[in-house]
């Protein structure tokens, strides 16, 4: 056997004995022994939309109709959503009775009829579903009559059992902290089943080692991931707080990392920035997950061990992804965007990536991850990693950053070599940001023998409005506040194009300013980007 197989056939084993009733099964409570709440905010307009029987995740509608599990459809991504029940806070946030009964049909109709998809039965989302029953057993099971009760509880039980068996996660990523969130929930919640609370203590401290790098960046290196596995670590302090329950020293110093990186990878709207499967999110969660994780240090403009870099000056703030993307395992979502920026003005995004659709069919979820998604150069349209529907193949193995900052402004000079073996090709992409930050110069080369074919893309927000001029190498963009900034560039054919945004609740068409590089031209490209002041 190979070294992963015997822990695989140990884990199978573990979950077979979990699921027989006969073996120490233990009494089922009646109630859970500590009223623990879902800190987390719904959405009363999706409530409603619940009571419809309408299921809306991102730009997807899923129909929950009873008896209907089985019949759920669509991408890994939703189904996992629908077979969580975190859309529990939204029936919560509408609060009347018909969403409270509606909550308790949906349950008790899943007890009934689970399904059989495997994705229901996967440790994270196991372990969501546990903690959104749990968080909201006040709302839609404390009034319902002792069967209904007893079968909840019943099901929590097995649950519990089942994740229990099932830890440590195989996966590697982000979903594993949701997967020991549930296990807390249940330990702290269903006291008569102490061995939960010991394999939740024993667990969590080397899988928050796993998780969580030095500098306080996610592994996966995505501002999504970033959130929600703060979200899970501050949820699960909280559960072990109001048991009472010591937690362990890694879970704060985590926490106390977590949130400095977080605020790093935010734009002047609050949101995300757009890398390796994160969309904008929502600024108000965003600021409740920071508040819950408490002071959290002082602010940082580099991430060492995560790769990202934050240029701030003025109003302007420039996000650089300068790092190699994570190994295997971790790679499930990584986009193939090294060296990908996005620029902010306030309030306003100029310059994005396309972001991703991951409850999209996978076409759209493998478009969004190319390079040319992505505000940074592409050599003939081959992606700077290769993507495969596990995460990635080739892909850079060396990232080289220098960095300066003298009175205010800042000099970022970076390059990669995920075209070395391809091409024989160096990509390097050097950045200047002014003290004021109205004046924005960029570099971008193909270090290569041989001249290469090569794309610059600039990414608009949908927001930005964008007319090319006449002398065909300069284009005026208006922001949505109203302000107007020019792009000037050399060394290639500059047009605008249609792309697609991706970053916000539902598809948006957008701009992007695209620069060809001329055959057996030079390889590089100059741009500079500067605010047009009234009358200029």
């Amino acid at each position: 056997m190979s070294g992963t197989q015997p822990r695989r056939w140990l884990r199978g084993a573990r979950l077979a004995m979990a699921r027989l009733p006969t073996l120490r099964m233990g009494r089922v409570p009646d109630a859970p022994a500590l009223s623990v709440r879902d800190p987390w905010p719904g959405d009363p307009t999706l409530g409603a939309r619940l009571l419809k029987g309408e299921l809306v995740i991102g730009n997807v509608v899923l129909q929950l109709q009873p008896n209907g599990w089985g019949t759920i459809g669509g991408s890994p991504v939703p189904r996992a959503i629908t077979f969580g029940f975190t859309w529990l806070r939204d029936l919560r946030a509408l609060g009347t009775d018909a969403a409270r009964l509606r909550a308790r049909g949906l349950v008790a109709d899943w007890i009934a009829n689970p399904p059989s998809d495997p994705i229901a039965s996967r440790p994270d989302v196991i372990g969501a579903r546990i903690t959104a029953w749990l968080g909201h057993y006040d709302f839609f099971a404390a009034t319902a009559d002792d069967g209904f009760r007893q079968r909840l509880m019943g099901r929590l039980v097995q649950d519990a059992r089942s994740l229990s068996a099932a830890l440590p996660a195989e996966e590697l990523d982000a979903r594993a902290l949701t997967a020991m969130k549930g296990l807390v929930a249940a330990a702290v919640t269903l006291r008569e089943h102490t061995g939960l609370l010991t394999r939740a203590l024993r667990f969590l401290p080397q899988e928050i080692a796993r998780q969580v790098l030095p500098d306080g960046s996610h592994a996966e290196r995505s501002p999504a991931a970033q959130l929600q596995a703060l979200q899970d670590l501050t949820e699960i302090r909280a559960l072990l707080q109001t048991s009472q329950t010591q937690p362990p020293p890694a879970l704060a110093a985590a926490i106390d990392r977590m949130a400095p990186a977080l605020r790093m990878l935010r734009h002047g709207d609050g949101g995300l920035a757009l890398f390796n499967g994160a969309s904008e999110g929502n600024a108000t969660q965003i600021d409740i997950v920071l508040t819950q994780a408490g002071r959290g240090g002082r602010s940082v403009s580099h991430l060492p061990d995560g790769g990202f870099h934050r240029l701030q000056a003025g109003r302007s703030v420039l996000i650089v992804d300068c790092g190699t993307p994570p190994p295997p395992g971790l790679d499930r979502l990584s986009h193939a965007g090294t060296l990908s920026m996005e620029l902010s003005i306030g309030r306003d995004r100029l310059i994005v990536n396309c972001g991703a659709f991951l409850a999209g069919p996978p076409e759209w979820h493998d478009a969004a991850r190319s390079t040319a998604a992505h505000s940074t150069l592409v050599i003939a349209d081959v992606n700077s990693s290769e993507l495969k529907p596990e995460g990635l193949g080739r892909r850079p193995t060396a990232v080289e950053v220098q960095r300066q900052e003298a009175a205010g402004a800042h000099w970022l000079d970076v390059s990669h070599d995920g075209w070395k073996r391809s091409f024989n090709a160096i990509h390097r992409r050097r950045l200047y940001v002014a003290e004021s930050g109205e004046d924005i110069r960029g570099e971008d080369l193909v270090e290569s023998p041989e001249p290469q074919p090569f794309t610059l893309r600039f990414h608009l927000h949908p927001d930005v409005q964008a007319s090319l001029q006449q002398d065909g190498g300069t284009v005026l963009l208006r922001l949505k506040s109203g302000s107007f900034w020019r792009l000037r560039a050399d060394g290639a054919r500059l047009n605008l194009e249609e792309t697609i945004y991706l970053g916000g609740p539902e598809p948006r068409r957008a701009e992007q300013i695209v620069l060809t590089g001329f055959a057996d031209g030079p390889q590089q490209v100059k741009w500079a980007l500067s605010k047009v002041e009234r009358g200029g």
